[in-house]
């Protein structure tokens, strides 16, 4: 709910995380808060159900800093295409209530669930409209469908394992 153009309420409603991820985003950035209009910063709420997924995803335009309010996260991020002769390297914390996390500018991030009840988190972005591209969406439930040879050469699987892919529902928690 909006009451003007520097307020946004609802935050500390929770969200509906009966999904196939078990998670949801209430995202607050310059589309739905214009008051963020050239300041730089976004947030977001994200819930989980017992064992939900916030799935690999990046932010192109921005950093994140996740705050964990309840709950348990397994959280982590790759680094990507870091030179010759080294690993993308995947970088992982168990975090609790109070723990702060650090998700680098369009590095591909996620963070699980991994305890038997709900939890919570706030995320702070460092743009008003920071992006999203969810990888498993972008890459199997694009339209019209990615090409299956580019996806069977580029993850090394065969036909009939991108086909099931891209048949997928892809849901998006955001």
């Amino acid at each position: 709910m909006f009451f003007s153009s520097g307020i946004r309420s609802g935050l500390n409603i929770p969200g509906n995380t009966s999904n196939q991820l078990g998670s949801v985003v209430t995202n607050v950035n310059v589309n739905n808060l214009p008051g963020l209009n050239t300041m730089g910063i976004s947030l977001a709420r994200i819930d989980y159900a017992p064992y939900g997924l916030n799935p690999p995803h990046t932010h192109p335009r921005a950093t994140e800093v996740l705050v964990v309010l309840e709950g348990t996260l397994y959280v982590g991020f790759v680094l990507s295409n870091p030179g010759p002769n080294m690993k993308n390297k995947l970088f992982t914390k168990i975090l609790k209530p109070g723990d702060v996390f650090v998700f680098p500018k369009g590095m591909i991030h996620f963070q699980l669930n991994v305890g038997k009840t709900k939890a919570v988190a706030m995320s702070g972005l460092s743009s008003q409209d920071a992006g999203v591209i969810t990888v498993a969406n972008a890459v199997f439930g694009s339209d019209p469908p990615i090409n299956p040879y580019v996806l069977t050469k580029a993850f090394q699987v065969e036909k009939k394992v991108v086909d099931y892919l891209q048949s997928q529902f892809w849901w998006d928690n955001n």
